[in-house]
C-alpha cells in the first residue's frame, strides 16, 4: 500500500529528526513524506534539509503563519500546504505530529489492518508519554478514538468526510463523519508510539476555549457538551478547564458560529454520542 505522510512542524528542532528517523526505518517504507515547516524560528528547517539530502521521498514546504502554537486551524492549514504538493496516487494518507517516535513495524501493521478490512477508513496505534523514566499510555481519550497526532486515512474515507476541517475538533469530527458514511475505525493497542511532548503542553492560553467551541460546532447540544466537558476536564485534572470549555461553548452559541456539520450529520453525531455514553452505564 502507498503511504503518503504529511507532518506539520512548528519549532520542532528537538524532535523532528527523531520522528523522521523512525519513519525512514519503517519495514514498510512510505512513498512520500512532506514536512511543512510552519513558521519555525529554530533549526527545524535545517534538520529536515539534512534528511532530504539522503532520502528522495522526503520533501519540505516552508509556510508562513502565526508564531503562536495553537491547535485546530493552524495545524490543518499547514497540513493542506503539504497536501497540495502531493498527487493522488496514495492508498493511505497520514497526518502525523513532529514529536513522535514510531515502532519500526508501524506502517506495515497498519497496512495489514487496511488490507484485511475494505471498510476500514481510519486506523492508528496509541500515544505513550514518558513519566518517571517509564513510557505510559497518554490516557486523555477513549481507547477507540484516534488521536490527532497520528491519523491515517484510507483515501476513499478521507474524501467521503470532506477531508479535514480547519477548526479545533477536526480530529473528532473526522471520526464521527467516517462513521456517518459507513466506515470502520480501528486502534491497535499493540502499536506503542512515543509522544515526546504531552498534548497541549505548548498550546497558547487562548486555545483553552476552543474545545468548547468545537463541541458547539459539532452540534453536540448543551447536555452532551456538559458531560463531555466534565469528562475531559477530569481526565486532565483541572476543574477550571471545565469552566473554560463551557465558556467556549456559550461564546460560540451566542455568536452563532458556523457549524462543522450539517443538520442531518448533527443528528447522527448526537445519537452516536448518547449511544456511547449509555453503553458505558450498562
Amino acid at each position: 500500500m502507498n503511504f503518503y505522510i504529511i507532518i506539520p512542524a512548528h519549532n520542532e528542532a528537538d524532535s523532528i529528526g527523531l520522528t523522521l528517523q523512525s519513519l525512514v526505518n519503517q519495514t514498510l517504507k512510505p512513498k512520500q513524506i512532506v514536512v511543512v515547516n510552519d513558521n519555525s524560528t529554530d533549526a527545524t528547517e535545517s534538520i529536515i534539509d539534512d534528511y532530504i539530502k539522503t532520502y528522495t521521498f522526503i520533501s519540505i514546504v516552508n509556510n508562513k503563519s502565526s508564531n503562536q502554537h495553537l491547535p485546530g486551524s493552524k495545524i490543518i492549514n499547514a497540513f493542506y500546504k503539504g497536501y497540495e504538493t502531493l498527487n493522488s496516487a496514495y492508498d493511505i494518507l497520514c497526518k502525523f505530529d513532529a514529536d513522535l517516535i514510531f515502532p519500526e513495524n508501524y506502517l506495515e501493521k497498519l497496512a495489514i489492518h487496511f488490507k484485511k478490512n475494505p471498510k476500514l477508513g481510519m486506523a492508528s496505534g496509541f500515544c505513550y508519554i514518558e513519566k518517571n523514566n517509564q513510557w505510559i499510555l497518554e490516557n486523555l481519550t477513549n481507547k477507540d478514538h484516534i488521536r490527532g497526532a497520528l491519523k491515517a486515512y484510507r483515501k476513499e474515507c478521507f474524501l467521503d468526510i470532506g477531508k479535514l476541517k480547519r477548526s479545533m475538533g477536526w480530529d473528532t469530527v473526522d471520526e464521527l463523519l467516517a462513521k456517518y458514511y459507513g466506515w470502520d475505525i480501528l486502534t491497535d493497542d499493540a502499536l506503542h508510539v512515543k509522544h515526546l511532548k504531552p498534548t497541549g503542553v505548548s498550546y497558547n492560553k487562548a486555545s483553552k476555549y476552543l474545545q468548547g467551541e468545537a463541541m458547539y460546532k459539532m452540534r453536540y447540544g448543551f447536555i452532551i457538551t456538559l458531560i463531555s466537558a466534565l469528562k475531559l476536564a477530569y481526565k486532565k485534572g483541572s476543574f477550571s478547564l471545565f469552566k473554560d470549555y463551557m465558556s467556549g461553548y456559550f461564546k460560540a452559541k451566542n455568536q452563532k458560529t458556523a457549524y462543522l456539520v450539517n443538520q442531518q450529520e448533527g443528528v447522527f453525531i448526537r445519537n452516536l454520542r448518547w449511544k456511547g455514553m449509555l453503553n458505558k452505564f450498562k
